[in-house]
C-alpha cells in the first residue's frame, strides 16, 4: 500500500485510470526459462486471468489495492503461525494422545478377542444347526414309525374286537330273553359273522380257527331261539277277536331285526317263518272277510229282478211271479235319488253289520259293496305296509291276499249273476273308480290289478248285459199289452226318463263314450216304442197330446238331473216343439 502511495505521489500530473491494470498489482512478471523445454506455451493464461477477475475473493483483495504476491506471503505467514500453534497444542496434549493411543490399542486387543470368540460361536452354531437337522430327521422318522404302529395297533385292536366272542354275548344269546338287548347282541353277532366271511385275510388267520366254531354254534342257537319266538308271536294272530293291526304295529315290528337276521344267516329258517306268516294271515284274513260278507248279505235290500225292465208290463201276474207294486214304490229301480249318497260317503268307515242288523236296517247292494271294499282297502293298506317294513318284500302281500281275493270273488260270482239293477251296477263301477283314486293318493299299488279286474271282468260285462236286457225290453215290447187308453205320460216313458237321467248323472265326471253310445241306442228304441203306442189312439188329436205329455215329462225328469241332460234333453225338446207346433196348427186350421 505504501508503494502505491509513493507511485501516486511521484506522478502528480497523471490522470488516474479507471481501467483495471493487472500488471500494476502483479508487478513485473518474470518468467524463468525452462532449459529442459524448448517451447513454453501461454495459451489459456489470459482466459484464466479473466475468470479470476470475476472471483469474489480475488476481487476483494484487488479492491483493497494489495498485490497478490504480498497477499500470498501474508497467507503463508498465517499458515505457518497456525502450524506452530497446532504443534504447541499437540505438545500440550501429548500425554492425552498417548493415553488415547493406549486405549485404542487395548480396544483393538479386546475386539480381536471378541472376534475370535464370535468365530468360535459361529462354528458351534453351525455344528448345532447340523445336529438339529439330524434330530429333526430322526424325529420325523420316529413320528412316521409311531403313526404306522398306531395304525397297526388300531387295526389289530379292531380285528381282535371283531373276532373275539365275549362271555357276556354268549350268555345273552344262549340264556337271554328275546328283547331289545337280545336284538342288539344279535346285531353284534351278525357283524362278527359277516366280518369272518367277507375279509380274506381273516380267513387265513390262526385266530379264526379258534373262534369260528364258537361263532357257528352261537349262530345256530340264535336262529333256533328267534324262530321259536316268532312262531309263538304268529300264533297269537290266530286267536279270535285279535286286533291284527295293533299286534303287528306294537309287537311284531319291534322284532323286525330278527327277520333281517334270519334272512342274512339262515335263509331256510327265514323261508319257514315267511311261509308260516303267509299261511296264518291268509287263513285269518280269509275267515274275517268271509264272516263279514255273510253278515253283509243279511243287510241286503233287493232292488230289481229280471222282470224289472223298462219295457216290461207292470200289471201281469202269474203263479210264479209276484204282483207288481205301483211304480211310485219301485222308483229306485230306475231313479238315482238318494242312492247317489253312496258316492258322497265314499271314504266313510265300513259298516258294522251287527249294529245295522240290530237296527233292522237294509241297504241297496252298492252300499254293502262300498263297505266291503272300504274294509278291503284299509286292511290291504295296513298289511302291505307291514309286509314291506317287517319282511322287506312286497310280494308277500299278494301271497297273503290270494285267500281274501278268492273269498270276495266267490261272493261276487254268487251275487252278480242275480243282479239286474243297472243303476246299482253303475254305482259300483263309480265306487271302484273312487277307491282307485284313494289308493293312488295313499301311494299303495297293491290293489291295482284286483280293482281293474273287478271293473273290467265283473261289473262292466254285467252292466252291459243288464242294459241290453232293458234295450231288448223296449225293442221287443208287446205294444198291445203296454197300451192304456190314457193320454197321460206312460210309465214306460217315465222309467226311461229316470233311467237315462240317472246314467247321465253318473257319467258327468267320466265322459264314457261307450255308455253314451248305448244310451243313444236306448233313446232310439224308446222313440220307436212311443210312436207305436201313440198310433193306437183312434184320434190324431189324442196321439199328439199323448206324445206332447210324454216329451214334456221326459224333459222335466232330465232337467232334474241337472244341466247335464245334453243332447238327449235337446232331442226331446225338439220333438216337443215339433208336436206342439203341429197341435197348434191343427187347432187353428180346425182339422181336429
Amino acid at each position: 500500500m505504501a508503494d502505491v502511495a509513493a507511485n501516486n505521489a511521484s506522478h502528480p500530473n497523471e490522470t488516474p485510470k479507471n481501467v483495471f491494470d493487472f500488471g500494476t498489482f502483479v508487478g513485473d512478471l518474470i518468467v524463468e526459462e525452462d532449459t529442459s523445454s524448448d517451447d513454453i506455451s501461454l495459451e489459456g493464461l489470459q482466459l484464466e486471468l479473466e475468470e479470476c477477475k470475476n472471483d469474489d475473493v480475488v476481487a476483494n483483495i484487488l479492491s483493497k489495492g494489495i498485490k497478490l504476491r504480498e497477499y500470498t506471503k501474508g497467507v503463508e505467514n498465517n499458515l505457518r503461525q497456525v502450524e506452530l500453534d497446532s504443534i504447541q497444542d499437540y505438545i500440550k496434549e501429548s500425554d492425552n494422545l498417548v493415553s488415547l493411543h493406549d486405549q485404542i490399542r487395548d480396544c483393538d486387543s479386546i475386539l480381536s478377542q471378541m472376534e475370535t470368540l464370535l468365530s468360535g460361536f459361529q462354528a458351534e452354531i453351525g455344528s448345532i444347526s447340523s445336529d438339529i437337522k439330524i434330530l429333526q430327521e430322526k424325529s420325523m422318522d420316529m413320528g412316521l414309525k409311531l403313526k404306522n404302529r398306531k395304525v397297526a395297533e388300531s387295526k389289530l385292536a379292531k380285528f381282535v374286537e371283531d373276532i373275539i366272542v365275549p362271555p357276556r354275548m354268549v350268555d345273552i344269546i344262549v340264556d337271554g330273553e328275546v328283547n331289545d338287548e337280545y336284538m342288539r347282541t344279535l346285531d353284534i353277532l351278525s357283524k362278527k359273522l359277516k366280518f369272518v366271511e367277507v375279509d380274506p385275510m381273516v380267513k387265513a388267520s390262526k385266530a379264526l380257527k379258534d373262534v369260528q366254531p364258537e361263532l357257528e354254534k352261537l349262530m345256530q342257537k340264535a336262529v333256533s331261539k328267534v324262530f321259536d319266538f316268532i312262531v309263538q308271536k304268529l300264533q297269537a294272530l290266530r286267536k279270535p277277536k285279535t286286533n291284527i293291526q295293533i299286534l303287528q304295529q306294537n309287537v311284531l315290528l319291534k322284532y323286525k331285526y330278527v327277520i333281517s337276521f334270519l334272512k342274512e344267516h339262515s335263509k331256510e329258517v327265514y323261508s319257514e317263518v315267511r311261509a308260516a306268516y303267509i299261511d296264518t294271515m291268509n287263513k285269518v284274513l280269509s275267515a274275517h272277510f268271509r264272516a263279514y260278507i255273510q253278515a253283509l248279505e243279511k243287510l241286503q235290500l233287493d232292488i230289481a229282478t229280471s222282470n224289472d225292465l223298462i219295457g216290461v208290463e207292470t200289471r201281469s201276474t202269474s203263479l210264479f211271479s209276484r204282483g207288481r207294486e205301483p211304480l211310485k214304490n219301485r222308483s229306485a229301480v230306475f231313479a238315482l235319488g238318494e242312492r247317489l249318497n253312496v258316492l258322497k260317503e265314499i271314504d266313510q268307515p265300513a259298516l258294522i253289520p251287527h249294529i245295522a242288523e240290530a237296527s233292522s236296517l237294509k241297504y241297496p247292494y252298492e252300499v254293502l259293496f262300498r263297505s266291503l271294499h272300504k274294509l278291503l282297502m284299509d286292511t290291504a293298506t295296513s298289511e302291505y305296509l307291514f309286509c314291506d317294513e317287517f319282511f322287506g318284500e312286497e310280494s308277500i302281500f299278494y301271497d297273503i291276499f290270494a285267500g281274501p281275493f278268492a273269498v270276495i270273488d266267490e261272493h261276487f260270482n254268487s251275487i252278480l249273476p242275480n243282479c239286474y239293477d243297472a243303476i246299482g251296477l253303475m254305482l259300483m263301477i263309480r265306487i271302484i273308480h273312487q277307491h282307485q283314486l284313494i289308493m293312488s293318493r295313499r301311494r299303495i299299488p297293491c290293489l291295482d290289478s284286483y280293482l281293474d279286474k273287478v271293473v273290467n271282468i265283473s261289473l262292466w260285462p254285467r252292466f252291459k248285459m243288464v242294459f241290453d236286457m232293458h234295450l231288448s225290453s223296449l225293442r221287443n215290447a208287446n205294444v198291445k199289452l203296454l197300451w192304456e187308453d190314457d193320454i197321460h205320460p206312460h210309465y214306460v216313458m217315465r222309467r226311461y226318463a229316470e233311467f237315462t237321467a240317472s246314467l247321465i248323472h253318473l257319467n258327468v265326471e267320466y265322459g264314457d263314450g261307450q255308455l253314451e253310445l248305448n244310451m243313444e241306442r236306448l233313446r232310439m228304441a224308446v222313440d220307436d216304442l212311443l210312436m207305436k203306442l201313440a198310433k193306437l189312439f183312434s184320434k190324431p188329436k189324442l196321439q199328439i197330446v199323448f206324445l206332447i205329455n210324454n216329451y214334456d215329462m221326459t224333459i222335466a225328469v232330465l232337467k232334474e238331473a241337472g244341466p247335464e241332460g245334453g243332447k238327449f234333453q235337446l232331442h226331446f225338446e225338439e220333438l216337443l216343439k215339433s208336436n206342439t207346433g203341429l197341435f197348434v196348427g191343427r187347432i187353428a186350421s180346425g182339422t181336429f
